[in-house]
């Protein structure tokens, strides 16, 4: 049997995010269309990027993550495609306390290219989604279920 919900207004709530610009010229993170999940984050300076170097790119943002949620820096499709630059860590997590007058977000990058790769002030690298978490709390038992083996162990 299926279960459907219907729901009279699919559009989120907004919740206000208290953010500080560290240079007053930054424009804040957009949201660039109406479905967008994630806000861009872009570069708050020009730099170089050697090949095989990681980078913290700078943007200028220090963002105070609502209590109980997460920052998470995800790439942009094109990053990889048009600058052969991925984020270095996968995905960056930024927590709820790291919010100080100093505490910078800054995207970890990656060039995977054999040449230098330029970034400019204002080039949107990755993108950020402020995300629910929920925190464990652990209750050491014996294995409830037989082991199911695991990378590729169904054969797929």
């Amino acid at each position: 049997m299926a279960l459907w919900v219907r729901q009279r207004n699919l559009d989120t709530v907004p919740v206000a995010v208290p953010i500080h610009r560290l240079d007053p010229s930054v424009p804040l993170p957009q949201y660039q269309t109406a479905g967008a999940a994630g806000f861009d984050l872009a570069s708050s300076v020009e730099m170089v990027v050697q090949p095989g170097e990681v980078a913290l790119v700078p943007t200028g943002l220090v963002i105070e993550v609502p209590r109980g949620h997460v920052l998470g820096i995800f790439a942009r499709s094109s990053t990889p495609l048009k600058r052969g630059l991925m984020l270095a860590n996968g995905v960056g997590v930024v927590d709820s306390d790291y919010c100080g007058p100093a505490d910078e977000i800054k995207i970890e990058v990656l060039n995977f290219t054999a040449a230098p790769v330029t970034i400019g002030r204002g080039d949107r690298l990755a993108q950020g989604l402020i995300l629910p978490v929920v925190r464990a709390t652990w209750e050491e038992r014996e294995p409830v279920a037989p082991s199911r083996g695991g990378f590729g162990a169904t054969g797929r």
